[in-house]
């Protein structure tokens, strides 16, 4: 029998020594595996060849990822907050000359789906109205097994291979020796990250922009950010990009009303699409695919595997082929919304994948953090996560097995079982993967093709509008202005400038620093996993197009005010003829009218008529609608006019650029805000104006020519 070996205490001493200095910053911390074995590169997946798939023995990748989905028990590391609803899916034209897929050739279905929105870098109880990407992920339970499409509400991510997920989401999380910011990026680690991972900067600009910041879950684009295959009967494939075009169009709030929203109502997009599916107003989006015949894959200027890269909509035109409809909200929100479990891998044959690595990533990582999360492998039994028809196989027990398999085989081939469950053939719908020639090294490195870090990042910014750019500038003064160490803000600043020197400009500016002339060595040294190959370090930025429409939400849908709220401002005596036509009109373009009183309760028009206030001024605030009337009557206006909290109500209706409509007396409560000095000559305000007039203007989201001379309103 071994003896157990003393330890001395100098021997203690040391390891005590040794246990103290282990996390000095920067002092003797060569990078090793959990097993002690030195690290080489951290930034790149193992592949056959520069462009070729991911090798399941890439045993760095695995722990660095298996450790990273296992951190946290049993709240999802990122996506944490999310809203979801039930519906279905229907095909307009069968594209079988692209697909096999059953969803995609048989116009007389009408699949089923879940699906589910949330914010990526906050905690369950952060705030829907943090600065974030948006998960926009769909489950389609159809007739051949379940297919789930994984994406956000933006058409890159931030990172070319899963390899880089756990640095990236480690940066953006709360820091660790303080867990501070929630569901924020404005602090040292991201940026620090960020300006070291220049492949970043495409999906951050967007983060930046409008769109990190919806007005609601059901006016934000989705998109299955990589590109993937479709597969026909004959086995001929294309590559595809999936994209969600709402039908309401797409829309978003400010960054000041983001602020006030979340101390208001931090529920806001959550509450807001249960509200529109209770109330019969079902969300819709629109299906549409981006297709690139295989002899095209290198035709462009970007990589068609890069997933911080998209395809201009007007180099190939977006197709659309079905809706998404949701109808019905879920009955249990821990049941269905926390522990739906997607997989990319869930595909149905005519979908098969490419070798994008941050995809190749993905399809490891998700199964394995569901085991994490749901504490067993059958997982895919809970009735949210299971498939349409029954499932056979000789898959067997396991902690929280709910099925009770039958029989006394669970292997294969047998002939005691009857040779069940059998093998389907490619023609009895079995699913076969695409054939590709794969002739490689294997290697731990990344293909140059993947090395134009701000060609796009200047397109999506080119195509913007003045009042979009500037709330992007804005934005980036904003986050960094919340970093404290200057040289993160100078490397950051040198970056946008190879954006958008204009930009980098007003940022600097702004910050009250200088835009540097050079790069400096670290970012120099992070790009690869050797700083001497050149080929790694970011291209200069190329133009291939000079702008893209569909970048911008100035061209987005603005011809209907279905589901937009709109704030009556009323009390006891106001004229009910007025109020009534108005409500009328509104209501018969499906927009929600909430009547705000001084108090709660009822209130009682200028007919003696009882109505009900949806909300006191105490309990509300002007940033959770999107216009504003004021139906007239004197008394009423009498007693609005004494209380000061209409008067910033108004006021910021006013400032975030909204529509404002008035009757009659209401004339005179506008007068004592800041609307006075804007009525006579603003597209968007109407003094005993028409109804269809108002409403058109709800309908443009906001009149932003009032932007630059109403920001300095006090609020």
């Amino acid at each position: 029998m071994c003896a157990k070996k003393k330890t001395s205490k100098k021997e203690t001493s040391k390891k005590i020594d040794q246990l103290s200095n282990y996390h000095l910053d920067g002092k003797d911390q060569p990078m090793k595996t959990r097993q002690g074995l030195k690290v080489n590169d951290t930034h790149n997946s193992l592949k056959a060849g520069e462009r070729g798939p991911t090798l399941l023995e890439d045993f760095l990748l695995r722990e660095k990822i298996h450790n990273f989905d296992h951190e946290r028990i049993p709240e999802r590391i990122v996506h944490a907050r999310g809203s979801a609803a039930h519906g279905y899916f229907e095909l307009y034209e069968s594209i079988e000359d692209l697909s096999k897929a059953g969803i995609f050739t048989d116009t007389s279905r009408r699949t089923p789906v879940f699906a589910r929105f949330s914010t990526v870098a906050g905690s369950k109880g952060s705030t829907d109205l943090a600065r974030d990407v948006r998960g926009f992920a769909v489950k389609f339970y159809t007739e051949e097994g379940t297919w789930d499409l994984v994406g956000n509400n933006m058409p890159v991510f931030f990172i070319q291979d899963a390899m880089k997920f756990p640095d990236l989401i480690h940066s953006v999380k709360p820091e660790p020796n303080n867990e501070i910011p929630q569901a924020a990026s404005a602090h040292d680690t991201f940026y620090d990250f960020v300006t070291l991972t220049t492949e970043t900067l495409h999906n951050h600009i967007w983060v930046m922009s409008d769109r990190g910041i919806p007005r609601s879950l059901r006016m934000m684009e989705g998109f299955g950010i990589h590109t993937f295959r479709l597969v026909n009967k004959k086995g001929k494939a294309h590559f595809v990009k999936f994209h969600w075009k709402p039908k309401l169009g797409v829309h978003s709030v400010t960054w000041e009303e983001a602020v006030k929203i979340s101390g208001a109502d931090s529920d806001f997009h959550r509450r807001d699409l249960w509200d529109a599916i209770d109330q019969g107003m079902f969300p819709e989006w629109e299906l549409g695919i981006q297709v690139v015949p295989e002899e095209d894959e290198h035709k462009y200027d970007f990589d068609l595997l890069d997933p911080t890269k998209l395809i201009p909509e007007e180099m190939v035109p977006v197709q659309i082929i079905g809706k998404m409809v949701l109808n019905k909200n879920p009955e249990n929100f821990f049941a269905e919304t926390e522990q739906v479990a997607f997989l990319p891998g869930n595909i149905v044959p005519g979908i098969d994948f490419t070798n994008d690595p941050l995809l190749q990533g993905r399809l490891f990582s998700y199964r394995d953090t569901q085991l994490s999360r749901l504490g067993s492998h059958n997982f895919h039994q809970l009735p949210i996560n299971k498939p349409l028809g029954d499932v056979h196989n000789n898959q067997r027990d396991g902690h929280m097995q709910m099925d009770i398999p039958k029989g006394r085989t669970a292997y294969s081939p047998n002939t005691l079982g009857g040779g069940c469950p059998y093998l389907n053939g490619e023609t009895d719908g079995g699913f076969t993967h695409y054939e590709e020639k794969i002739e490689a090294h294997k290697i731990r490195n990344r293909s140059e093709s993947f090395s134009d870090h701000f060609s796009q990042p200047a397109l999506f910014y080119r195509s913007l509008s003045d009042w979009e750019q500037k709330h992007v500038a804005e934005a980036y003064s904003f986050e960094l202005g919340k970093c404290e160490v200057q040289t993160i803000q100078e490397r950051m600043l040198w970056l946008i400038a190879q954006i958008d020197k204009n930009l980098s400009d007003t940022v600097a500016e702004n910050l009250g620093l200088q835009v540097p002339k050079d790069i400096d060595k670290p970012i120099n040294q992070a790009i690869g996993a050797d700083a001497s190959e050149k080929k790694h370090q970011p291209k200069k930025k190329k133009n291939y197009l000079d702008s893209s429409e569909a970048l911008s939400q100035s061209n987005t849908k603005f011809d209907t005010i279905e589901s937009r709220k709109i704030a009556v401002l009323a009390s006891d005596g106001f004229s009910m003829k007025q109020f009534k036509k108005m409500k009328t009109a509104l209501e018969k373009e499906k927009a929600i009218v909430n009547i705000i009183a001084p108090h709660g309760g009822t209130i009682k028009c200028d007919e003696d008529m009882t109505h009900k206030v949806d909300a006191s001024i105490a309990t509300t605030e002007s940033v959770l609608f999107d216009a504003v009337y004021i139906p007239g009557g004197k008394k009423s206006i009498d007693k609005l006019s004494e209380n000061k909290k209409f008067i910033k109500f108004l006021n910021e209706t006013l400032k975030y650029c909204k529509a404002i409509s008035v009757d009659k007396e209401g004339e005179q409560l506008i007068d004592m805000s800041e609307i006075k000095n804007f009525k006579n000559n603003d597209a968007a305000i109407f003094v005993n104006g028409k109804a269809s007039d108002f409403i058109s203007a709800i309908a443009n989201h906001r009149n932003w020519n009032r932007a630059k001379e109403a920001q300095n309103i006090a609020v």
